[in-house]
C-alpha cells in the first residue's frame, strides 16, 4: 500500500474507532459515506450467488436500493460482488447502456441519481458489496473511487473479524444489531428447492419471478411459501387452502 493509502486507510480507522460509542455497522455505513462524500450508503453480504441481506444502511433511499437489489438480484451490489469489480452508474435515469431494468425506476423514484458498487473482499473471501448512491447524477471524482476501495477494504474486514467471533453457522451479533437478513426468505427458498428438486439458486429465481410477476414483495412471497399459503409444484405455483 501506498504511504497516501495509508494515510487514507489511518484516518478511515480513526473515524470507526474514534467515538465513546464504540465500533457498530451503523457507523461503518455512516462512515462509509462520509468518507467519498456520497449520500448515502450500504453493506449487502452475499454468500456464493444468493444474497444474505443488508449489514446496514445511512438513511430510507439506501435502505430502498438494498431492498430492490435483494428482491431483483440485480443492481450496483449484485454485480460488484459478482463480475469482482467497481460498478458505476453515475446518471442511473439517464443511462449511456440501459440495465438492471427493474431495479432503475424504483431506484429513481426514491431519490437515487447516481450508484456506486464496490466489492468487499478479503484476499480469496468474497463477502460482498458496498453501495454508495448521490442524489445528484455525476460520476465519482479519482479521490472519491480511491477512497471508497480503501473504505471497501475495511469494511471487509471489520465484517470478517466480527463474523470470526461467532459460533459455527451463526451470524455475529454485531452484524444483526442492524441488519435485514430476512431469513424467512432463505427458509422458503430451502422449501421450494425441495419442493421443485433444484438448487438454491433455481428456487429463488423462482421465488423472484414469482414476486414481481405478482407484484408483491419478495418477503411477502416467502412468508406465504413458509407458512403453507403457497406451493411451488413443477410449473406452477399453487395457493393452498388456509
Amino acid at each position: 500500500m501506498t504511504a497516501g493509502g495509508q494515510e487514507r486507510r489511518l484516518a478511515i480507522l480513526g473515524r470507526l474507532l474514534g467515538q465513546e460509542a464504540g465500533f457498530t455497522t451503523e457507523r461503518l455505513c455512516q462512515v462509509c459515506a462520509d468518507v467519498t462524500g456520497a449520500t448515502g450508503a450500504g453493506i449487502m453480504l452475499m454468500a456464493g450467488d444468493i444474497p444474505r441481506g443488508s449489514v446496514c444502511t445511512t438513511d430510507t433511499v439506501s435502505d430502498v436500493i438494498e431492498q430492490l437489489q435483494y428482491d431483483l438480484g440485480e443492481g450496483p451490489c449484485v454485480d460488484a460482488y459478482n463480475q469482482d469489480r467497481p460498478v458505476f452508474e453515475p446518471d442511473l435515469a439517464n443511462p449511456a447502456t440501459p440495465r438492471w431494468l427493474a431495479f432503475t425506476g424504483p431506484a429513481v423514484d426514491a431519490g437515487a441519481r447516481a450508484v456506486f458498487g464496490f466489492p468487499l473482499q478479503v484476499g480469496a473471501v468474497r463477502l460482498g458489496a458496498l453501495n454508495l448512491y448521490n442524489d445528484r447524477a455525476g460520476p465519482l471524482t479519482g479521490d472519491q473511487q480511491t477512497d471508497a476501495l480503501v473504505m471497501a477494504d475495511v469494511a471487509a474486514q471489520a465484517i470478517l473479524l466480527l463474523q470470526a467471533e461467532a459460533p459455527p453457522e451463526a451470524v455475529a451479533v454485531e452484524l444483526e444489531t442492524n441488519a435485514n437478513f430476512q431469513y424467512v426468505v432463505h427458509q422458503a427458498t430451502g422449501m421450494v428447492a425441495a419442493q421443485l428438486e433444484v438448487t438454491v439458486s433455481q428456487a429463488l429465481i423462482r421465488l423472484r419471478g414469482h414476486a414481481f410477476g405478482n407484484n408483491r414483495s419478495l418477503t411477502d412471497v416467502a412468508r406465504d411459501v413458509v407458512e403453507r399459503r403457497l406451493r411451488f409444484d413443477g410449473d406452477s405455483e399453487k395457493a393452498q387452502a388456509s
